[in-house]
């Protein structure tokens, strides 16, 4: 049977559409309730329960500070030894991406992981066309984003899921293997320019100063990730493609300048009446 962590998350719950789609039989785990799905707590080790398990899609736990991403992907790493999982892949972060602010958990866990006695497949995903989109902030006249005019080699979400989904349903063929699954590169301007509107520059302090005092509900270790993000893209860090998510699907992958553009398109105010 294959797991998907993370099952009530975009990725996680992606994948496992992908997986029952191809006919694979798959459930899901997550902290939270859902139908059919096992309760797992990558916070409480009690419920850490993979038996029966053969592939484990370890779907990255990133929302907190790198110390305790690490701990919880350790603690999933030594339930699936100790109960007998045959494969797990992981789905890590893009190779351009070391920079990043959120890099280091990420790079701990494939060390973990390639140390281990498990078999393992390791995915590392670009950016999201879907972040890319969002992450513009709108102003009167149009969008403001620290991008400049760097290009981020974006990936639709559904590519990433079908993909791992792909990996997941014959984990031999793709053991101790390293994918960077990278898109086509597109720029702020050319998401502006689908909608209409002018894009604006800004510093990436005048950025970080929004994140900081204009942004409520960002949790501490935030901010700075969101601005590395930022200057990695604005100096050209991100903006490199490669083969291996066309590869793995068997098919062009989908246009991410589409999906960042409905994604803007979404957070933009509503004219008053």
């Amino acid at each position: 049977m294959i797991l998907v962590t993370g099952a009530n998350g975009n990725l996680g719950s992606a994948t496992l559409a992908a997986l029952r789609a191809r006919g694979v039989v798959a459930t899901g785990g997550s902290r939270t309730s859902g139908e059919g799905m096992r309760h797992l707590d990558f916070d409480d080790n009690k419920s850490l329960d993979l038996a029966g398990v053969s592939t484990l899609v370890l779907i990255s736990a990133g929302y907190a500070e790198d110390d305790q991403v690490v701990r919880r992907h350790a603690a999933v790493l030594d339930a699936a030894t100790r109960d007998g999982v045959r494969h797990v892949v992981y789905t890590s972060l893009t190779s351009a991406g070391d920079h990043l602010g959120f890099a280091l958990a990420h790079r701990a866990t494939e060390r973990l992981l390639q140390a281990s006695s498990l078999p393992w497949t390791i995915l590392r995903n670009g950016l999201y066309a879907e972040l890319f989109g969002g992450l513009p902030m709108w102003a009167a006249d149009g969008l403001e984003s620290a991008f400049g005019d760097g290009a981020l080699a974006a990936v639709v979400r559904e590519d990433l899921a079908e993909a791992a989904a792909i990996v997941a349903a014959n984990p031999a063929r793709h053991c101790g293997r390293v994918y960077d699954l990278v898109g086509t590169p597109i720029t702020a301007d050319q998401v502006a320019d689908r909608l209409g509107v002018p894009h604006r520059t800004i510093g990436l302090g005048e950025y970080r100063r929004r994140l900081l005092d204009e942004t409520p509900g960002l949790l501490p270790f935030q901010p700075p990730m969101l601005a590395s993000i930022a200057t990695g893209i604005r100096h050209g860090f991100l903006n490199g493609t490669g083969p291996d998510l066309a590869d793995l699907l068997g098919r062009p992958a989908h246009d991410p300048l589409a999906t960042a553009v409905a994604a803007a398109s979404a957070t933009r105010p509503q004219a008053s009446v």
